[in-house]
């Protein structure tokens, strides 16, 4: 048996909590974060950088589609007889809530602690925890396969992950001075 809190299941069990969870704390971490300031705005950014204000409603589609995905998974450690599949589901679950909390660090980290160079460290751990959850996940018997809710958060992530990278590598010493 899995050592994931009971509570944790319980969370993901409920359908509008599994969705609106991950949505709302994301959007509390945004709100919290100061996006547009001076460091930021002075920052060299690599191509293809997406504007601003797409961030939001991609991050809250995908912080949906992640918490249904949870929640399918839930259904399976719940109803499932079988040990071995029960145990996968909860697995599953214990990475689902470790790269959430790896997705919310993210935002303070790059922003408000301006640190890219950490929180690259920390979105490509995110993004290896998220494909292992995916993998895993993927597995399962749901009624929807969760393939297809998560394809899309490796998708962004790997992009997100560009960015980030981007970030550090066209700003380290910048001007010979260090900005990260």
């Amino acid at each position: 048996m899995s050592a994931l809190p009971s509570f944790l299941v319980d969370i993901a069990r409920i359908p509008a909590v599994a969705v609106g969870l991950p949505i709302a704390i994301g959007g509390l971490v945004g709100y919290n974060v100061n996006t547009k300031n001076a460091w930021y705005a002075s920052l060299k950014q690599p191509p293809a950088n997406p504007p601003d204000w797409a961030f939001g409603p991609v991050w809250t589609i995908l912080y949906g589609m992640m918490g249904y995905a949870s929640h399918l998974v839930a259904e399976v450690a719940v109803k499932n007889i079988d040990p071995a599949t029960r145990d996968t589901a909860l697995g599953a679950l214990g990475l689902y809530y470790a790269q959430l909390a790896l997705n919310f660090a993210w935002m303070p980290l790059f922003f408000s602690a301006k640190r890219p160079i950490v929180a690259l460290a920390d979105i490509g751990v995110l993004t290896a925890t998220v494909f292992a959850m995916t993998d895993i996940m993927n597995v399962l018997p749901t009624r929807v396969p969760t393939f297809y809710l998560l394809a899309p958060y490796c998708g962004w992530l790997c992009y997100a992950t560009y960015l980030n990278g981007g970030i550090a590598y066209l700003n380290w010493n910048a001007k010979g001075e260090r900005k990260l």
